[in-house]
């Protein structure tokens, strides 16, 4: 697994993959600023007209509770791009990495395992769907811990955690359903949990790291690539002929 996340660290910054790497940069930067400031806008609207509203909605007895809240999000619209960058870096960069998932997976095979059989990209729709789906709940995860992080530091461990459960999924069903139907591959990631989260803590302290984080989609698609080949019992004298030639 390390030698995995070494190769895809190594091969960020390659001449192949710097095309990509700051194409997917841009993208990142130009959806994080508008969904940051979208956030930033949405959390203002609720410090100040949207406690009358709730008020409204749910009756006098939540008065003290909803100024609490609107106080706490007053704090947190002041912080709105930042906060924002934070919180939704995870969702992004799944939404980016379902844009270059095949770009990424074919620079890594044709590197590192030439002689075997190539994926076959996946249809343009179905690498978005997953990349949105994964992005909505990596948000719906997020929203849920919010309530921890704001009263506890433990809401910081349950990002973390979470951030490693949702990107390896992602990432590894992206690389694996180059080779496999989706559910056959939903189900190699069943088989191999363990294994798979464990990999994800790695894309998830690369995501963790500021800046750095905007290549998240070509290091955790990359890695996972590797992931896949060896979970996928790849024969090691079929792994990088062309070097071991040299």
């Amino acid at each position: 697994m390390l030698d995995a996340a070494v190769k895809a660290l190594s091969q960020m910054i390659s001449p192949p993959m710097r095309s990509i790497l700051w194409r997917s940069i841009g993208l990142a930067l130009v959806l994080i600023t508008v969904l940051a400031i979208g956030l930033q806008r949405l959390l203002s609207w609720f410090a100040t007209s949207g406690e009358v509203w709730l008020e409204g909605l749910l009756g006098p007895g939540w008065h003290s509770s909803l100024e609490v809240l609107s106080w706490i999000v007053s704090i947190a619209a002041g912080l709105g791009v930042v906060f924002g960058g934070i919180f939704l870096m995870p969702a992004i960069t799944s939404l980016v990495a379902s844009l270059f998932v095949d770009d990424v997976a074919d620079i890594v095979e044709r590197e590192h395992y030439p002689a075997e059989r190539p994926g076959v990209a996946l249809p343009f729709s179905q690498a978005i769907l997953e990349g949105v789906k994964t992005a909505l709940l990596t948000i719906l995860v997020y929203l849920a811990a919010l309530p921890l992080v704001l009263f506890a530091g433990a809401g910081f461990l349950i990002f973390f955690i979470a951030a490693a459960w949702l990107l390896g999924r992602e990432y590894f069903e992206l690389a694996a359903m180059r080779f496999r139907p989706p559910e056959e591959a939903k189900a190699m990631r069943r088989d191999n949990a363990a294994i798979i989260f464990t990999a994800g803590l790695f894309i998830a302290a690369f995501v963790s790291i500021p800046i750095v984080n905007l290549a998240t989609p070509i290091f955790g698609m990359a890695f996972m690539v590797h992931m896949h080949k060896r979970l996928s019992g790849s024969r090691p004298e079929l792994i990088e002929p062309a070097r071991q030639m040299r």
